[in-house]
């Protein structure tokens, strides 16, 4: 049984929904819905992420489902970390998907326009730790593509974790070949120098710095 409306609204009768109390929504989008929400098997807070209509498109699904496997393999203190995906009762009933994160207060976005008054030694360390994250990533072959503040969670003691890989993409080869990736990235302000005009599987340097991060 559920324990209340909000479970009611938010679960749509999966079978492990009696597993966490719903605390409050955190985040809306056209993906679907973020709420905070308790597991009751560990007391530990977490974010749950309702993906609604999942194979109503293709492209969609295809990018939910890279997201998912590459945050499943990319294990880093500077990446949000996948604890579960919730499966529905029948694979008849399967056109939701739950995933379940650890909690983050906050994202990078809100916390520049909430805060005035960041000093160089928080700029430094936001820095550092993005710069770690994408060292792993790209140690990997593996390039976000769609780096910008809402994509990076924070909390209040400045902890940064990168997230949404949706339009990440990897390279199965040390070889600079033309790739075939969309060059469209929704913020156009935010978007990758190697996204614009001609672009390469692999990233461009300058200075030892990666070239995508040239904005920062």
């Amino acid at each position: 049984m559920f324990q209340n409306t909000k479970e009611v609204e938010f679960f749509t009768e999966y079978g492990e929904a009696n597993r966490y109390k719903i605390l409050e929504v955190v985040g809306k989008g056209s993906y679907g819905v973020v709420c905070a929400a308790i597991d009751t098997h560990t007391g530990e807070k977490v974010a749950i992420k309702k993906i609604t209509d999942i194979f109503e498109h293709a492209s969609d699904a295809i990018r939910i489902l890279r997201e998912i496997k590459l945050l499943r393999l990319l294990r880093h203190p500077d990446i949000v970390d996948i604890k579960r995906i919730m499966l529905p009762p029948s694979k008849r009933d399967f056109k939701d998907i739950y995933v379940v994160f650890e909690l983050m207060e906050s994202d990078l976005h809100h916390v520049i326009k909430a805060n005035d008054d960041l000093s160089h030694e928080h700029h430094r360390f936001f820095l550092y730790q993005m710069l770690r994250a994408l060292k792993y990533m790209h140690t990997a072959n593996v390039y976000h593509r769609d780096l910008k503040p809402k994509n990076i969670l924070a909390n209040a003691n400045c902890k940064l974790k990168i997230c949404d890989l949706g339009l990440a993409r990897v390279s199965f080869s040390d070889t600079p070949t033309t790739a075939l990736w969309t060059d469209y990235v929704a913020t156009r302000w935010y978007r990758a120098p190697e996204l614009c005009g001609s672009f390469f599987s692999k990233v461009v340097h300058a200075n030892n710095v990666p070239l995508a991060l040239s904005f920062i």
